[in-house]
């Protein structure tokens, strides 16, 4: 089975500084592999040790991509091989055109499954995946926490709020796991070393198709205002506590 892994680079949520006037301050904070793609790289590359299969890594944004030391995080995870879409282009881009050009270069590759992560650890509109799968035209299903693989059948279970749904996939598929699937593993030494001469493969997006344009504005981005805790307690779900909490948040706005 050959399985591809998506996954984006982010800014290091503790190193980000919050200015006087609540906007974000990104300079001392070094690119990272998002937490909820490193569950989806551990999905891919488990995968493919119990089928016998490989597993890729696939991602598209700036040119900090192709910083080495991101690149042998990456691939000291298990997985075989890099693809890359870097263009500045992508850096800032929203989540219809990082799934379109996702999926313009899976077309370039050879797969049976796709996975990724709930959502990027610095947006989380949860969206990509999806958007993906629906783009690629192939099997399409989120909220994903766990996986079998059972002869040439993906089994997947849900976990819903009153019920475990399980399904059985035909492929090739997207599949977007949360973070009850697995822990992720943390590199060795020898990982990292071995990382350094596993390929890797940087595309533009011309290489691959083209950057559509985007219908989404962003105006600012600003820390959320701290607030003092009120401390109150409704102690029941009663009809009356109900109606006061609607009230309570009324005016709290």
């Amino acid at each position: 089975m050959k399985i591809v892994a998506c996954y984006k680079i982010v800014p290091d949520a503790q190193d980000i500084a919050v200015r006087f006037d609540g906007s974000l301050d990104l300079e001392r904070s070094e690119w990272i592999i998002g937490e909820y793609d490193l569950v989806a790289i551990e999905a891919a590359t488990r995968l493919a040790e119990v089928s016998a299969g490989s597993a890729v890594l696939l991602s598209a944004g700036g040119k900090e991509l192709t910083d080495s030391k991101l690149i042998k995080s990456a691939l000291s995870r298990g997985a075989q091989e890099l693809y890359c879409v870097v263009d500045q282009a992508v850096a800032n881009a929203d989540a219809f055109q990082i799934a379109s050009v996702l999926a313009q270069a899976l077309k370039k590759l050879e797969y049976d499954l796709v996975i990724c992560g709930e959502g990027s650890s610095d947006l989380y509109a949860q969206q990509v995946g999806p958007l993906l799968g629906s783009l690629a035209g192939v099997t399409t299903i989120n909220a994903v926490s766990k996986i079998d693989i059972q002869g040439n059948a993906v089994i997947v279970e849900r976990t819903l709020e009153r019920e475990v749904e399980v399904l059985q996939l035909a492929l090739p598929a997207v599949i977007s796991v949360t973070t009850d699937i697995n822990l992720p593993r943390i590199p060795q030494l020898k990982d990292i070393l071995a990382a350094g001469k596993k390929p890797v493969t940087i595309w533009s997006v011309s290489d691959v198709g083209a950057l559509p344009p985007s219908n989404v504005q962003t105006v600012s981005t600003r820390a959320p205002s701290s607030i003092e805790r009120q401390q109150v307690i409704y102690e029941d779900a009663s009809e009356e506590n109900i109606k006061k909490l609607a009230l309570d948040i009324k005016a709290a706005r």
